[in-house]
């Protein structure tokens, strides 16, 4: 698509309700849950179809890789980019600056996330293995000259979400 086009036409991806974003950033947290059973920080994502099917799901692996820049970049390989502007990646909690900017580059057109990285930063304070910016991903995906979708944060989920922030950042923050 080209870089300053809006979705239209037979293309266009069909937007999400609120509850599917609900429901999406839900199905997420079940990936950043699972995330830390494997020894992993509480991160997750999944890609969503124009279709509102999951199609992929990733966990963060480590301080590098987290679980939005890898799901972007596998779905990068796997589909076409003018699919992935049809796409949505939903996570659990806003993206950083690295993160918002392979969504970029692999041109997924539209990014849901549940909680502002502000409230992760309340929790892991000055931890070396999430060493937080203050660089909303709006403001870094709307530097482009793509106009990608971004909708969240959605209050009604927050505790939900950081729940399992507090029990894995708590015991490193105390040690």
């Amino acid at each position: 698509m080209p870089p300053n086009e809006t979705r239209s036409g037979a293309n266009a991806a069909i937007g999400m309700t609120r509850n599917q974003m609900i429901a999406h950033i839900r199905a997420a947290d079940v990936v950043a849950r699972d995330s830390v059973v494997h020894g992993h920080h509480p991160f997750g994502a999944v890609l969503v179809g124009p279709d509102n099917v999951i199609l992929m799901r990733q966990g963060n692996i480590n301080t590098v890789r987290h679980a939005e820049t890898e799901l972007a970049r596998r779905a990068a390989d796997a589909y076409p980019p003018e699919f992935l502007w049809t796409c949505t990646l939903v996570s659990t909690g806003e993206s950083c600056a690295m993160c918002a900017g392979t969504i970029y580059w692999a041109n997924i057109g539209r990014f849901v996330y549940g909680y502002e990285e502000a409230k992760l930063l309340a929790l892991t304070g000055d931890d070396p293995e999430n060493p937080t910016m203050h660089l909303a991903a709006r403001t870094v995906l709307g530097s482009g000259q793509k106009k990608i979708e971004v909708h969240g944060p959605f209050p009604e989920l927050e505790d939900e979400l950081l729940a399992p922030h507090r029990d894995f950042w708590k015991p490193r923050s105390t040690a």
